[in-house]
């Protein structure tokens, strides 16, 4: 019996730790009402605060011989004053500063921020000060940065093309001629920049690409009626082995993070969304993050290049802002996956969104799809769970003569104990058997629950009438009434714990449940009413095979005990 009430007890505090988890950070300081402006333009940082590209590679000189593009570079007139080039996608809109072009705006067309509002859409760069968000790309050596470029028109749109380029060009006093070019492609998050560097000089010229993100940083205001609210929003960075996600309170604390690898990528993230910066994974990168009051700056910078006079070489890098979208993730980078922030659950809940989407594809709804695989969960633990329903209808049989045993033993607790655990022996009845199944599919349980909450795929969409977001609460808490009432269904069919208080928390259960699942995302709600009703229906069977096996083995030894008939 004592065993029995830590498992019931130990379930019951897991709950309520993973219903809390999130509280831990809920003593973060609030964020300010709007964060204090940069002290600099963020189009006016120098390219020569970049890290220093000390790459070990043999043609690269040291840091040292950089030429220095802070004191020279032009005075450059306010962003607010130069007239951006407009890009348009089917999927983006896109603002492209003539100043470096640096991208200072990005829309995302097909994702409003509630939709109860389709026309207030996501801005994942944006040159104002409370959602900052700006990309720079360059080539060190050349005052690129801080340089008007030219453009051939002021805006472009893909229309019914695949594919749309938007170049710009700057040519120095010298005859240095550099050629940056955006390409962007249909249904696609993916900017691939091509930097052309033609040196038209008289000697040899030096140069280094590089890519820079400014993301506003700040502690955000936690709400446990928002689920947004805590999932990770900083910087990432992926070193080739694994990623790393970087606080904004470690990032402040001493120098900043730098790191020097190939095939790595750095980002800023957010839910459901990313804005990141992926160099070719031949070469190796220098890799820098760093915050400064409410902005983080993420770099990377590429190993020098020499281009002799008269000759040309093109620095490629692959930019990605837009929502995490899993696929084309993976078709950039199978490592870029891991910016879906899954947890320490990861190896479970990548597994899990693949048979998710496998389902989708075939009945085309989210909501389906979770019912289809829980069906699936179900069926793998079919065995397990059926196993724990037999002993679970066995102590419903043995009800009547565990309250015997109660009356006979109530002062003397011991005794009872004792003769409980007998009885459960003498009738190979495993008391702790109904317990083990949770245990089991709780990790499940927490898979499903983040890739429901980090997943772009299922965010805003939609099941059925009134559930019109899987990824948030149901709004009527409908959902979590009917879940309630079916763990309440469910703990009929189960005996009563045979310990007093062990009942009581048993028959709070449901209720608990019911306040703590009202705030979880719907699609999680369902998993778990389409779990327990699966669990109700197969509990069910099992009790009415267990009393059919009880009543044939009454009669069974009702027969051997009758006498036997006169001669």
């Amino acid at each position: 019996m004592d065993n029995q009430r830590l498992l019931t007890w130990g379930l019951f505090l897991m709950m309520v730790w993973l219903t809390y988890t999130s509280w831990v950070q809920f003593n973060a300081p609030p964020p300010p009402a709007e964060p204090a402006a940069p002290t600099e333009s963020p189009l006016d940082v120098p390219a020569a605060d970049l890290p220093a590209a000390d790459l070990p590679a043999a043609e690269i000189p040291e840091a040292d011989a950089l030429p220095e593009t802070n004191a020279t570079r032009p005075a450059v007139p306010d962003v607010a004053d130069v007239e951006t080039i407009k890009v348009t996608t089917d999927v983006m809109a896109l603002e492209i500063s003539p100043v470096g072009g640096t991208l200072v705006s990005a829309t995302m067309l097909n994702y409003p921020k509630s939709k109860d509002d389709p026309n207030d859409l996501v801005m994942l760069l944006d040159d104002s000060t409370v959602n900052l968000g700006l990309i720079r790309t360059g080539i060190r050596g050349a005052a690129l940065h801080t340089s008007p470029m030219q453009s051939e028109a002021s805006s472009y749109t893909m229309n019914g093309s695949d594919t749309l380029v938007v170049p710009f060009t700057w040519t120095s006093d010298d005859g240095l001629t550099v050629t940056k070019t955006f390409t962007f492609k249909r249904g696609s998050y993916r900017i691939d920049v091509s930097q052309t560097v033609t040196n038209g000089t008289s000697s040899a010229w030096q140069g280094d690409q590089y890519a820079q993100l400014l993301r506003r940083s700040f502690e955000p205001d936690r709400s446990m009626f928002d689920v947004d609210s805590y999932s990770f929003d900083g910087a990432i960075v992926y070193d080739g082995d694994s990623s790393e996600k970087l606080k904004r309170k470690d990032l402040r604390k001493g120098s900043p993070y730098k790191i020097t690898t190939a095939g790595g990528y750095v980002g800023s993230i957010q839910h459901h969304f990313l804005n990141a910066i992926i160099p070719t994974a031949e070469r190796d990168h220098v890799f820098q993050i760093s915050t400064s009051d409410n902005v983080m700056v993420a770099s990377a910078v590429g190993p020098r290049r020499t281009i002799e006079a008269g000759g040309s070489d093109t620095y490629d890098m692959t930019l990605f802002v837009g929502p995490k979208l899993q696929d084309q993730l993976e078709e950039i980078d199978p490592a870029l996956k891991l910016t879906v922030d899954y947890g320490i659950l990861t190896m479970l809940s990548q597994p899990m969104f693949w048979l998710l989407s496998l389902a989708y594809d075939f009945v085309g709804n989210w909501g389906v799809a979770i019912i289809l695989v829980t069906i699936l969960i179900k069926l793998v633990f079919y065995k397990l769970t059926e196993s724990s329903g037999r002993s679970m209808a066995k102590m419903r049989n043995l009800q009547p003569r565990m309250k015997m045993l109660q009356e006979r033993y109530k002062d003397d607790r011991q005794a009872l104990s004792q003769a409980m655990m007998d009885l459960y022996k003498r009738e190979k009845v495993n008391p702790a058997a109904g317990c083990l199944p949770i245990l089991v599919q709780m990790p499940f349980f927490l898979a499903f629950y983040w890739v429901l909450v980090e997943s772009v795929e299922m965010r805003q969409a939609p099941f059925a009438l009134w559930l019109t977001d899987l990824s948030s609460r149901d709004p009527y808490f409908i959902l979590p009434i009917i879940m309630g009432a079916a763990m309440l269904l469910q703990q009929k069919l189960n005996p009563a714990p045979a310990d007093p208080v062990q009942a009581k928390v048993m028959q709070v259960m449901p209720i608990i449940f019911t306040v703590f699942f009202a705030f979880f995302p719907s699609g999680l709600v369902l998993y778990w009413a389409t779990n327990t009703i699966l669990s109700i229906a197969q509990q069910w069977k099992v009790n009415k095979v267990v009393e059919a096996e009880e009543k044939a083995k009454k009669q069974r030894k009702g027969k051997k005990s009758d006498p036997a008939p006169d001669a």
